[in-house]
């Protein structure tokens, strides 16, 4: 899957590194002085580095944790991310993250310590209240975990935070360590969910919709709390029915009670970065419908964004009640 990794001096011996390293005994490994670098560099093209991604390891030094943009959040008045790693193994067409950096390469931090210090730092300064950090803003939070370890570590971390809800936002069907671990009430396994249909279109690389729903179907049942994110939300033909069929088949097999909370939002880019995802895949059905753009925002305008978003709560509507269901209106 890695053919070549990247490899910042200073953390050669970090144990963590060496795990990573051990899961590609024939990988081509290359050191460097800082991640810059490699993932930095200009003139590099997204799509055709997403065909083969290298990965680098390293060391974050600042900006652990920080504020979520205006608008993201499930409830809480506090709300956090951090991110562990840039970048998906996943290749979603929708995907702001391709429109943000310049490279498809993985980076993961392998300083886990470090993040995990300053979210008690976070929640130590915010002294009132019940915080919401998410991750997976800027990469799944289980896909790499075979890797990674990431979520075997830090979900004891949260275990003992009782201020502090942590959301995990995934498209992914590994869901070890969570079900050989009791499950946490403050750690929300959160599913990015569309359409199968569409998602056949656009969620390339990411498991069928089938499979995440078999997947939180399994963690529900184990006691998870389940998140359901409609975010974006896509239009297209026949868009009602599709969505109407989506949350039928999610209800019903989640029990109420193993819903946390549902979020939605609309398709929406700052016109910088819509320019650049346009540029690398001018072809795509996703940007055949027309959009418009207001304040620097590409979307598919108020009365479409307006039109789904009714539709969807008649959908939950009286079957999920109404203080578990936030929309989602940051920009991307």
């Amino acid at each position: 899957m890695i053919d070549t990794i990247f490899i910042e001096q200073e953390i050669l011996d970090h144990e963590r590194t060496k795990v990573v390293l051990s899961r590609f005994p024939r990988s081509r490994r290359i050191i460097i002085s800082r991640y810059q670098e490699i993932f930095n560099k200009r003139t590099q093209n997204f799509r055709l580095q997403k065909k083969q991604p290298a990965l680098i390891l390293a060391s974050k030094h600042k900006n652990f944790v920080l504020p979520a943009p205006a608008g993201f959040g499930i409830g809480t008045e506090k709300n956090f991310y951090f991110s562990h790693m840039y970048n998906c193994l996943y290749d979603c067409r929708y995907c702001f993250l391709q429109g943000m950096y310049s490279s498809a390469n993985y980076v993961l931090f392998v300083n886990y310590e470090d993040f995990y210090s300053q979210i008690e730092t976070t929640i130590s300064d915010n002294a009132e209240g019940r915080i919401t950090f998410f991750s997976g803003y800027d990469c799944d939070s289980l896909a790499f975990e075979k890797i990674s370890g990431f979520l075997k570590t830090t979900l004891p971390i949260f275990s003992g935070l009782e201020r502090a809800d942590l959301e995990l936002r995934t498209k992914s069907v590994q869901l070890e360590p969570l079900l050989s671990m009791e499950p946490q009430q403050n750690c929300i396994v959160a599913f990015s969910l569309m359409p199968e249909e569409l998602a056949k279109k656009l969620d390339n690389k990411a498991p069928s919709i089938s499979r995440r729903i078999a997947a939180l179907a399994r963690l529900a049942e184990r006691g998870w709390p389940i998140g359901l994110r409609f975010d974006p939300l896509i239009y297209s033909y026949d868009w009602k029915d599709k969505y109407e069929r989506l949350v039928v088949s999610l209800l019903e097999i989640l029990p109420n009670e193993s819903v946390h909370s549902i979020s939605y939002g609309p398709l929406r880019f700052p016109k910088k970065m819509y320019s650049e995802i346009f540029k690398l895949y001018p072809d795509e059905d996703l940007f055949s419908f027309s959009m418009k753009e207001a304040d620097g925002i590409v979307s598919y305008g108020n009365g479409i964004e307006d039109e789904m978003s009714d539709f969807l709560l008649s959908q939950l509507s009286g079957v999920v009640s109404s203080d578990k269901i936030f929309q989602c209106l940051s920009q991307t």
